[in-house]
């Protein structure tokens, strides 16, 4: 790893321990929020020029509040805080031992900061830009390159998210333990959302970005830490792993993507799969059962397979249809349908594929379309399959699967000719 790749990874782990302190001394989260982000945009600059300081929490806690005054300053009460914000700055200087009352449960805070980014009174889209600019530490412009819009776009997005929270009256501490079983879902949907945004790009040239994986990951792995009796949670991260590992073999060296069916297996991470499994085995013993966990089951049976014809696609129709009775949606119809082929034959996939054709929610999408050509051609009716992969590839917008789609099609072109 690189001196750039050591400071970002750094800062990611840094930046949420500072907003979680700010918050915690004066409520604004907004105010704390910005200010521990100008603290960030300092050390970038800083650090990869002068190197990291001894006590780079402390550092950056320090410029924080210096931030804070700054704003303390232009405001109309600044004639009252500004010798109280004075005086915590020159106790804060530069730090050898940090600050002072740093909270008893980092982890305590960093769920706290999760809930609070994830709140419902925000669209999801918005949860999903706080979430990885307060708990994750990426600039504004890094989470607009993610999502392909431009910054000044995101910046409003985030801006909005913040207002909204405030005007909710939202406070820096867990939600009431009635509340907190349905806000833990939102987050463990935010989070499952960012890693799927990283792992198959909606959008643009690229298949993945790695950014986006790994702090749903290092974001997952927190969340477990402060949360290790969960399933849930447990078995999101088991599948984040297991799915993740493998990335090394699921484009070639243009950046063309290469089937399950078809990856070298060698090339998977061992040590992330190994992880996955274990942390799988620890979720399946606990109850209830839920959505992160059946798929973490799935996940755990393709990486035990030496190959594709080695994997037990029986047990995996079997999770599926579980999956469908804990959390129905079509995606979930879409994987049954190629897993029931494999198990079955194609006929028993695309008869599983028939209502969605109706259904609003995936009827116009890509992935119906790709997943039928891809049946059609295991049932041998290569004409019909060609169409399908074409009008999938017409509909997507994510250039890596256009390219795959396209040249499914044109093979089959080929070997019509």
């Amino acid at each position: 790893m690189n001196r750039d790749s050591d400071v970002g990874a750094l800062l990611r782990d840094l930046v949420p321990q500072v907003v979680d302190t700010l918050v915690r001394r004066h409520g604004r989260f907004e105010t704390c929020e910005d200010a521990a982000q100008d603290a960030l945009l300092d050390a970038i600059v800083q650090w990869r020029t002068d190197g990291v300081p001894d006590n780079p929490l402390g550092w950056l806690t320090t410029v924080a509040y210096r931030r804070l005054a700054d704003r303390a300053r232009s405001d109309i009460a600044r004639r009252r805080r500004e010798a109280t914000v004075a005086t915590m700055v020159r106790a804060d200087e530069p730090a050898e031992s940090g600050p002072a009352d740093l909270h008893a449960s980092d982890q305590d805070d960093s769920l706290i900061l999760l809930f609070l980014c994830c709140h419902p009174s925000i669209s999801p889209s918005s949860q999903l830009a706080l979430t990885l600019r307060a708990c994750g530490g990426l600039t504004t412009s890094q989470i607009a390159r993610a999502f392909l819009v431009p910054e000044a776009t995101m910046a409003q997005r985030i801006s909005r998210a913040k207002q909204r929270i405030r005007t909710a009256g939202a406070t820096f501490e867990l939600p009431p333990p009635e509340d907190r079983r349905e806000r833990l879902a939102v987050v463990l949907h935010v989070l499952y959302l960012i890693f799927n945004e990283g792992y198959t790009s909606t959008s643009g040239a690229d298949l993945h970005q790695v950014e986006l994986t790994r702090e749903a990951i290092r974001l997952t792995r927190a969340l477990h830490r402060a949360l290790p009796e969960t399933p849930e949670v447990t078995g999101l991260l088991a599948l984040m792993l297991l799915t993740d590992a493998r990335r090394p073999a699921r484009t070639d060296d243009d950046g063309n993507l290469i089937p399950l069916a078809e990856q070298d297996r060698t090339h998977w991470d061992g040590v992330a799969l190994k992880e996955g499994i274990e942390l799988t085995a620890e979720a399946l013993a606990r109850e209830p059962m839920g959505p992160y966990q059946l798929q973490a089951a799935i996940a755990a049976l393709h990486a035990e397979a030496g190959s594709a014809d080695e994997t037990d696609w029986l047990q995996i129709v079997i999770l599926y249809r579980l999956l469908e009775q804990v959390s129905p949606n079509p995606m979930v119809t879409l994987n049954h349908a190629v897993s029931a082929a494999m198990a079955r034959g194609p006929r028993a996939g695309l008869e599983l594929l028939r209502p969605l054709e109706e259904d609003d929610r995936v009827a116009e999408h890509h992935r119906l379309h790709a997943v039928r050509g891809h049946l059609l051609e295991m049932a041998g009716d290569r004409d019909a399959a060609r169409e399908s992969y074409r009008e999938a590839a017409r509909r997507t917008a994510s250039l890596p699967e256009r390219r795959f789609l396209e040249s499914r099609a044109n093979r089959l072109s080929d070997t019509a000719g």
